[in-house]
């Protein structure tokens, strides 16, 4: 948390001219989540970790992590971490009704090379908007609970959540918001193959969409992501990424255009070629993304709590 403020206030030493006037307000704002997710840079997993709780700390909530037994063939048994915390809502605890859960993972890839990606478009940005929402949400009177999970070792197929799962089960679960890739773009794309059960997230994404005037596209296969743990155990859930508008339309055609899709033979979107891989850096970053999704993430819930509590 000491090293995040430092640095915030190093920024706005080195520039003055960002504390003057309205215009100034978003560059603040902007220089503050780029050194947020910027910490995520780090040469482990578990350093992403302790940079994650640090946000959280600083962001006003208290971190629990929930270790697991995990790993794959290829990486043999590893001791995963799952980053838990509340927004509080309103509802008598002896009556609360189920939380919703906000997640993203907060794990990157580990390179041919031996080398940790610096994962910020997959995915930092997600992790940094998910705790800005949970940070609108903090005052907003909600009926129920919000749980915000960061999940671990997604890279090596969704762990982290499938662990989850399988401590907490799903039916203390009113419904889950995933974000994977939303580091920049204008564009919020959402899954819509998450089962007859997310029924209900999809209708609340798409009428957020239209009250906030945000340009989505709804793909009906979406890349799978912690989600897919969910939508197999039976919870209503949806992800949400965001893309600029050529790469999110690239993107839909990629997954749901089928062999006549229109794209060159072998063509891989922009943003499969950046995670994964070195390129999966700051230089991608656009801060201004990684806050609207905070925000949009933040009405969906606020929406959500609204349709499940009635």
């Amino acid at each position: 948390m000491r090293i995040v403020a430092l640095a915030f206030v190093g920024t706005l030493l080195a520039f003055p001219a960002l504390a003057q006037g309205p215009a100034s307000d978003e560059a603040i704002l902007n220089a503050r989540t780029r050194e947020q997710v910027a910490s995520f840079v780090q040469p482990t997993n578990a350093a992403r970790a302790e940079a994650a709780m640090a946000l959280i700390r600083a962001a006003g909530f208290e971190p629990q992590v929930e270790t697991f037994e995990g790993g794959n063939r290829q990486t043999g048994p590893m001791e995963g971490r799952n980053i838990t915390f509340q927004v509080a809502g309103v509802a008598d605890i002896e009556d609360a009704p189920e939380p919703i859960l906000l997640v993203a993972h907060y794990d990157a890839v580990t390179l041919d090379s031996g080398r940790l990606a610096d994962g910020v478009i997959d995915n930092a940005g997600s992790v940094v908007a998910v705790i800005q929402a949970a940070e609108h949400l903090r005052n907003q009177h909600l009926g129920r609970d919000v749980q915000v999970i960061l999940f671990d070792q997604e890279e090596l197929g969704l762990i982290g959540a499938r662990k989850w799962i399988e401590a907490h089960g799903i039916d203390n679960v009113a419904a889950v918001v995933n974000s994977d890739v939303a580091a920049y773009g204008d564009t919020m794309m959402y899954g819509q193959n998450n089962g007859p059960q997310s029924a209900v997230v999809t209708r609340v994404v798409q009428t957020m969409c239209v009250e906030l005037a945000l340009t989505c596209i709804g793909f009906p296969v979406y890349p799978p992501s912690d989600d897919r743990a969910f939508s197999a155990a039976g919870a209503p859930v949806v992800s949400l990424g965001f893309q600029d508008r050529i790469g999110a339309h690239q993107m839909w055609l990629a997954f749901n255009g089928g062999r006549p899709n229109g794209l060159a033979e072998d063509f891989v979107p922009a943003v499969f070629q950046r995670i994964h891989s070195e390129g999966d850096t700051l230089e991608h970053l656009d801060p201004a993304t990684v806050r609207t999704a905070a925000r949009t993430y933040a009405e969906i819930i606020k929406a959500l709590d609204g349709v499940l509590t009635r």
